[in-house]
């Protein structure tokens, strides 16, 4: 299966155990392979674009944005439609997406859609707000959920079943680290 799309993204590992059971069927990423994660840049270049110079680049954006530690302490929502949790602080996530997103300008954060840029983990979307609801209390039974980040992934994959890989890890910067 060819990958048609490309994606950069803060992997959560830490997150899974409290959130994979209802991403696995509220959250139609997780069906294509994608693991629990923030979103740094979607959609990025098609993945016929990346080569040496792009990895190169998205290099250096990263790691112009120091490591952290972050804390998902708390459910949220964007209107009924979708659920999610605010990793908490969410401004290195928006310079990752900003240092990112101004060495390729012809990718917007989700291709303009949404103005601003809200750092979320997904829980779920577009399903009956029952289903939401109860993901939600689920979830946040086990917050806080705290996690080091330390690198951001590219992955690329299409809209099937289990098509999504990650192509390369990119380093955050020295700064100040985990912790």
């Amino acid at each position: 299966m060819t990958p048609t799309q490309s994606a950069l993204i803060v992997p959560v590992p830490e997150a899974e155990e409290a959130v994979g059971p209802h991403r696995a069927s509220l959250d139609t990423a997780a069906s294509w392979g994608v693991p629990a994660h923030v979103t740094v840049l979607y959609p990025f270049l098609p993945p016929g674009r990346i080569d040496d110079e792009v990895l190169a680049r998205v290099a250096a954006a990263v790691a112009a944005v120091p490591r952290f530690a972050v804390t998902l302490r708390s459910v949220r929502w964007f209107g009924d439609a979708v659920v999610w949790l605010a990793p908490e602080p969410g401004e290195p996530f928006r310079a990752l997406t900003a240092a990112v997103w101004r060495r390729f300008p012809e990718t917007p954060p989700y291709g303009g859609a949404h103005p601003g840029s809200t750092p979320h983990l997904t829980i779920g979307h577009d399903m009956p707000r029952p289903l939401l609801e109860r993901a939600a209390e689920a979830v946040t039974a086990h917050l806080p959920i705290r996690a080091a980040v330390g690198s951001v992934s590219l992955i690329a994959g299409s809209a099937e079943p289990g098509s999504w890989r990650g192509v390369a890890a990119f380093p955050l910067g020295d700064g100040a680290g985990p912790g």
